[in-house]
């Protein structure tokens, strides 16, 4: 199977393989569509560790 080179330079998102002319617009994407995972995944620093994560000092 090949894919084509189609519109390589403009930004995809990266949890629906969707396209846009810039990244404003990705951004504006993320922000309604994605929005739980984003918020998710902003605050990853406060998370605890999971069950079964060492720590190696």
């Amino acid at each position: 199977m090949v894919l084509s080179m189609v519109d390589q330079h403009k930004p995809k998102c990266y949890l629906c393989n969707e396209t846009f002319e810039d990244i404003e617009e990705l951004r504006k994407h993320q922000d309604i569509t994605h929005k739980e995972f984003i918020e998710y995944h902003k605050n990853s620093h406060e998370h605890s560790p999971a069950p079964g994560d060492v720590t190696v000092f």
